[in-house]
C-alpha cells in the first residue's frame, strides 16, 4: 500500500501528469521537456525527481544529457491497484449500527446519502 501511496502523490500533480504522458511517446531530456511544458528547467528537474524517487521513470546517460523514460509497469501495476478498489463489492453498512460509539456522531446522518 506504501508504493501505492507514493506514486498516487507523485501523480498527483498536473505537471508530472504531462510529464509522464509526455514520456509515455518519448524520451525526452530536461531541456526538451522545458520547452514542451513552457516551465524551468529547475521545475523539470524537481518533478522528475519526485517521479523518479516514485519509481515511475528513469533515466539514461547518453552523451552531457539524460534521457527519461517510463517505467510502464508500475503504470499499469498502480492501474490495476485501483481498479481493484474500485471494484470492490462488500455490501455498505450503517456505521452507527455495527461500530461502537459511533451513534452518538452518526445520529443525524441521512442512511440513504452516500458520500
Amino acid at each position: 500500500m506504501d508504493d501505492l501511496l507514493k506514486v498516487m502523490k507523485a501523480l498527483s500533480d498536473e505537471t508530472r501528469l504531462k510529464i509522464i504522458n509526455l514520456l509515455l511517446d518519448f524520451d525526452f531530456c530536461v531541456g526538451a521537456l522545458s520547452r514542451q511544458l513552457g516551465i524551468s528547467e529547475a521545475a523539470v528537474s524537481q518533478h522528475l525527481q519526485i517521479l523518479r524517487k516514485a519509481g515511475l521513470v528513469t533515466g539514461e546517460k547518453r552523451g552531457y544529457y539524460t534521457h527519461y523514460d517510463v517505467k510502464r509497469e508500475l503504470l499499469e501495476k498502480t492501474a490495476q491497484s485501483l481498479l481493484s478498489i474500485a471494484a470492490h463489492e462488500a455490501p455498505r453498512k450503517d456505521c452507527r449500527l455495527h461500530l461502537t460509539g459511533n451513534h452518538q456522531y452518526c445520529a443525524n446522518i441521512n442512511p440513504s446519502a452516500k458520500s
